[in-house]
């Protein structure tokens, strides 16, 4: 029976995150992040920025910061 090279087990599934069959990390990565991003797009940013969103002190108030 053939092998199957394919870098993917199986076709884009939307309820399902892409599986890593360990080859081709950089195809899955990018599969991988758009799928968390259809999401929701926070979800992607705490990956990115880490679980807390950044703060300063306006008038002794906490104000969130933008993220860029």
């Amino acid at each position: 029976m053939a092998e199957n090279k394919l870098p993917f087990a199986q076709g884009a599934l939307i309820h399902r995150p892409p599986t890593f069959s360990g080859i081709n990390y950089q195809f899955w990565k990018i599969r991988m992040k758009i799928f968390i991003e259809s999401i929701d797009q926070e979800i992607w940013d705490a990956i990115i920025n880490g679980p807390y969103t950044p703060k300063h002190i306006v008038a002794n108030v906490q104000v969130d910061k933008p993220w860029t």
